[in-house]
């Protein structure tokens, strides 16, 4: 293969600005996950078996007056057991972008880090980042790349939400990689009806971020309260979910401490702030 003067393959210099089409046409049928059909390696398990894949729910997301809150809870579960208490499911995709997982925790961690390489991948070849109607299309292609392990019972679902310079918005999605923008609130995950079930009752637009946030904890507890994938907060092990802002200023990680303050107020705590 012919290589350029400073010492990559040909290949790394074809068209496209997509980070996973660049691996499907340097490395075909590589071990890396997200690739499509043919180039899915390397996964084992199957649910209900003795190495089956823990499972990660629910995530809610909501806008507020000047941005927007994601929330997800920390447990994940394989079978009718709790495998962890802690685990991560709401990252920072880019400095305005926040995205939230439901279903394999594994797989969940994967494609974050794809989705990521994405976002940077593109800026690096164009010189600007990608709209967030972009991303919503470029999360909705990986999604879609993984259908054979949604079949298989391997299924990733995200719930994006971000700034795009004027206003926040969230994108949720299907096993398809069918992007739906949605109004005012969102969730995902097995506990999602009884959360939405909540939002529905406590969304306010015009509210402020300490508001959004009491609505999103509220609404993960009352989704522990009747799905057993779900945790709430737990303050007998001091953990708490994980919530984020976005707005103007781009993601913010709300600290636990915050989290605290945020359940207490006069006369008690917050509904649903329950070990």
């Amino acid at each position: 293969m012919s290589r350029p003067p400073d010492g990559l393959p040909a290949s790394f210099f074809g068209p496209g600005n997509s980070f996973v089409d660049f691996l499907s046409r340097v490395a075909p049928g590589g071990r890396w996950p997200f690739a499509g059909a043919s180039g899915v390696t390397g996964v084992t398990g199957a649910p209900g078996g003795e190495a089956a894949p823990a499972a990660a729910t629910t995530i809610v997301a909501l806008t507020y007056k000047d941005g927007l809150v994601m929330a997800g809870d920390r447990r994940a579960t394989v079978g009718h057991q709790i495998a962890s208490r802690d685990v991560e499911k709401v990252y920072p995709a880019d400095a305005w972008t926040a995205i939230g997982l439901a279903g394999v925790a594994g797989l969940s961690v994967q494609l974050v880090r794809l989705f990521q390489l994405e976002l940077e991948h593109y800026e690096k070849i164009e010189g600007v980042g990608l709209s967030l109607s972009g991303k919503a299309n470029r999360l909705a292609a990986i999604v879609r790349s993984q259908l054979e392990l949604a079949l298989r019972g391997l299924a990733v679902v995200p719930l994006l939400g971000g700034w795009d310079g004027e206003r926040p918005r969230i994108f949720a999605f299907d096993l398809t990689g069918g992007s739906f923008e949605e109004r005012d609130y969102a969730a995902i995950g097995s506990g999602a009806v009884f959360a939405k079930g909540s939002l529905k009752k406590l969304h306010r637009p015009a509210a402020g971020a300490q508001a959004a946030i009491r609505a999103a904890l509220t609404a993960l507890n009352d989704a522990a309260d009747d799905d057993a994938a779900t945790a709430g907060v737990d303050r007998a092990r001091d953990i708490y979910p994980v919530v984020a802002r976005v707005d103007a200023r781009g993601y913010h990680r709300v600290a636990d401490s915050e989290l605290a303050r945020t359940l207490v107020r006069r006369g008690g705590e917050a509904k649903g702030a329950r070990p």
